[in-house]
């Protein structure tokens, strides 16, 4: 603020823009990078400030949403996590054997096998497991043998039931069996619409209008979101349009809680760590006796029956600190896939697992997209989390489960087990490691943490438990 008129500097401007940025200027200069010509003045205003003169051929809102004390000045309070981007491999691109096999292999899926398939309730994992695989070191050969394993399920694509238009596409949004139709329709948007830019569809579709499609990826279990975190980790248009095609036919209720503000709300008590909170409603009578058995199934029951229920839980996680709060959340999902099992019984859940692949999509798209969906698609993932927890009949988080003698095991072993043990086509094995692993790197691993849990899962897993 100008201490002599006690007004603030003027921000915005067709074409250029002053702003007084403090001690966002290092992180605003590294997203910008080339795309700005930046001059460097001594701010008027206070001498432990700068003011820098941005020169762009982008509006200055864009520009400006970069900045979360200017988002708050000037529009919404936007509270972006900032995190640096993971290694994009260029998989369209990328030189060497091991590379091209992999395109191809993708290419291969894309063409031949549908997203969807038994029936319309299974998904085509292959881009996630050779993905992977390939980037925890797997040949040539382990390549073609997962793929061969993957494609033993997986059924051909079907004609859809009518085209999907420009005018119609969300009449049939959560209608699995229009999967080709919107498969074409987004391939042609692809093709006419955005010169072959993946990545303006995906902003088209995902970031836009009253109720942006990114809002519905936690449908199918969050298999389109995982699918979407795929597509920019490798840089693949074809695995874009598969996640784009999964997000519309797995379309479903969930959406509404990030697309109404009105479910968000003051909870009478509120705890910034996501276990705190799980363990609540570990203890929470009012859930005893919900459901005979656990199963996915019960989540729409859940919703249907007792939403005020989850409300009250989802609204109790303050995510003041977002990039605090997104580090906890990451430890919830690793927790609760490893830390619930107890020695000896081996039973790693096929539903909980998700909720680990699931965060790991969200921490490779974060950098990637808007700051204004940042912190919605945490929260989406949280209501998720709850459903799927609930709908397990809330297995106590226990850290003594985790075995902390490592024993000498090490990341490299680790790894090993993901590639050449005997579950290594098991899609969901190899992704859950991959995705402790990233989280080991993105946060730190202090006193091996997350390298313990990744050692306990490898060592004692035996095969999923259904239910």
């Amino acid at each position: 603020m100008d201490e002599r008129t006690n007004r603030w500097p003027k921000m915005v401007s067709s074409a250029w823009g002053c702003v007084t940025l403090g001690s966002h200027v290092p992180r605003l200069l590294r997203k910008l990078k080339d795309r700005v010509k930046i001059r460097r003045h001594r701010s008027e205003f206070r001498q432990d400030h700068h003011l820098y003169q941005i020169s762009a051929e982008f509006n200055m809102a864009s520009l400006l949403s970069y900045i979360p004390i200017v988002n708050r000045l000037v529009g919404d309070d936007v509270q972006s996590i900032d995190l640096p981007p993971v290694d994009v491999h260029d998989v369209e691109t990328a030189q060497g054997r091991r590379a091209r096999c992999l395109k191809h292999l993708i290419k291969g899926n894309h063409a031949n096998h549908s997203v969807v398939y038994h029936n319309l309730q299974f998904d085509n994992h292959t881009p996630h497991i050779l993905s992977s695989a390939y980037l925890l070191g797997a040949t040539e050969k382990q390549l073609h043998d997962i793929y061969e394993v993957e494609a033993k399920e997986l059924e051909p694509w079907q004609d859809a039931p009518a085209e999907v238009t420009e005018d119609d596409w969300r009449d049939f949004l959560g209608e699995k069996e229009y999967q080709r139709g919107f498969l074409d329709f987004f391939e042609d948007n692809l093709a006419l619409e955005f010169s072959y830019d993946w990545r303006k569809v995906t902003n088209h579709f995902l970031f836009t209008g009253k109720e942006p499609l990114i809002n519905g990826v936690f449908g199918g279990l969050g298999h389109p979101l995982i699918h979407l975190g795929y597509a920019y980790e490798m840089n693949s248009k074809d695995i874009a349009m598969e996640a784009l095609t999964l997000t519309a036919v797995q379309y479903n209720y969930l959406h509404k809680y990030l697309d109404d503000k009105n479910f968000t709300k003051p909870s009478a008590w509120r705890s910034t760590s996501p276990l705190e909170i799980l363990d609540k409603v570990a203890n929470d009578k009012r859930f005893d006796r919900l459901f005979e058995e656990p199963g996915f199934s019960n989540v729409d029951k859940l919703f249907e029956k007792h939403e005020d229920l989850v409300m009250e839980y989802w609204n109790a996680w303050d995510v003041k600190d977002p990039i605090k709060q997104f580090e906890k959340s990451q430890e919830a999902a690793v927790a609760l896939l490893v830390a619930t099992v107890k020695p000896g019984t081996h039973a790693y859940s096929f539903f909980i697992v998700h909720l680990l692949t699931t965060s790991h999509a969200i921490r490779i798209l974060l950098p990637f997209i808007p700051a204004k969906f940042h912190v919605p698609l945490v929260r989406g993932w949280w209501l998720l989390a709850l459903a799927v927890y609930i709908a397990h009949l809330r297995p106590q988080v226990d850290p003594d489960n985790v075995d902390s003698d490592l024993k000498g095991r090490s990341w490299t072993w680790v790894e090993s087990q993901a590639i050449n043990s005997v579950h290594a086509t098991d899609a969901h094995y190899v992704k859950a490691i991959r995705a402790i692993k990233e989280a080991a790197r993105t946060w730190g691993d202090v006193h091996d943490r997350y390298l313990a849990a990744a050692v306990t899962f490898a060592d004692n897993f035996h095969g999923w438990v259904f239910n």
